[in-house]
């Protein structure tokens, strides 16, 4: 955690910091549970129903997760077990928007693979068609999921771009810039050059960008995730890029994190990022700040910031 983040919960409990960054084990979950009050796991810690199994009447009665996400949380078995979940909305918005834009112009411009390229030197100079991309400004963009972070990423490509702005969502959306919903997701991947996915992770969002949705995108389009990696088929993704039926992919997450499918990581059309999302320190002391604050409501008895519902 970043000093400020542990500054302040320092200043409201006793506090035991784990050295290791790996994701907790399954038995160093239970244990968890049985020996902390209040717990602050990170979203490779999968706190699943059978972690939860004998948690009834534990020690613990909070997770509160850092991170907007919390599809690694069993929800509906840490309520039955008595223990309330929060999260941190808000504090990723602004920073997850911006590497999509990073990701959308990386792939488009190539911008990996010109890197790579120079740095093995291998540039032999500029040329009027070397490395040509594809033009952002003024192409059609396509949000999957308009929550914050997708109408954070659509405002950024209309005002930013100039770009139309298409979006599916299950529900219509009130939005204070031009955009027009799509009735399938399927439609929506043919209509657009950049197709972009920014629903939250779960089961209603697995492999939700499937064979189906990769085979209506147009030849030349890009597909970006900065969602969860299991949105994404990534197997299906794979054979759309190696087959050439989509022009390229930008990537900040992955399905089974941190492995990174090798195919994946010697294909040239696809950038991909170690899940940089909300890799900013003021943001991960915003989310971890939020993550205390949090802790320190429950514990006094005050309304939660930020439940889980």
């Amino acid at each position: 955690m970043p000093a400020r983040v542990m500054a302040e919960a320092e200043a409201h409990f006793d506090v035991e910091m784990r050295e290791d960054n790996t994701p907790l084990k399954p038995g160093q979950m239970r244990g968890a549970l049985a020996l902390y009050d209040g717990i602050l796991p990170t979203l490779g810690d999968m706190f699943s129903a059978e972690v939860f199994e004998e948690a009834e009447g534990s020690r613990c009665r909070i997770l509160a997760n850092f991170g907007v996400g919390y599809n690694h949380i069993d929800v509906a078995a840490a309520r039955a077990a008595g223990i309330a979940v929060t999260n941190t909305p808000g504090a990723v918005t602004d920073a997850t928007a911006d590497i999509a834009l990073m990701l959308i112009l990386m792939s488009a411009r190539r911008a990996g693979e010109g890197e790579r390229m120079l740095r093995a030197g291998r540039w032999s100079g500029w040329n009027p068609t070397q490395m040509l991309g594809t033009h952002v400004t003024g192409k059609t963009v396509g949000i999957v999921g308009m929550g914050r972070i997708g109408q954070a990423i659509a405002r950024r490509c209309h005002y930013g771009f100039g770009m139309e702005v298409r979006y599916y969502n299950r529900s219509e959306k009130a939005v204070d810039f031009p955009a027009r919903q799509v009735e399938s997701l399927e439609a929506l991947a043919g209509e657009v050059d950049f197709l972009v996915a920014a629903v939250p992770g779960g089961a209603e969002t697995r492999n939700i960008i499937g064979a189906e949705v990769l085979a209506a995108m147009k030849p030349a389009a890009h597909l970006v995730n900065i969602a969860r990696g299991d949105v994404v088929d990534e197997a299906a993704l794979i054979d759309a890029l190696r087959e050439g039926r989509i022009a390229g992919a930008g990537l900040d997450v992955y399905a089974r994190e941190p492995e990174v499918p090798e195919v994946l990581r010697k294909m040239e059309t696809v950038t991909l990022l170690p899940h940089l999302g909300t890799a900013a320190l003021e943001v991960r002391e915003a989310m971890g700040l939020m993550a205390v604050e949090n802790l320190r409501a429950f514990f006094a008895g005050e309304a939660l910031p930020n439940p889980v519902n």
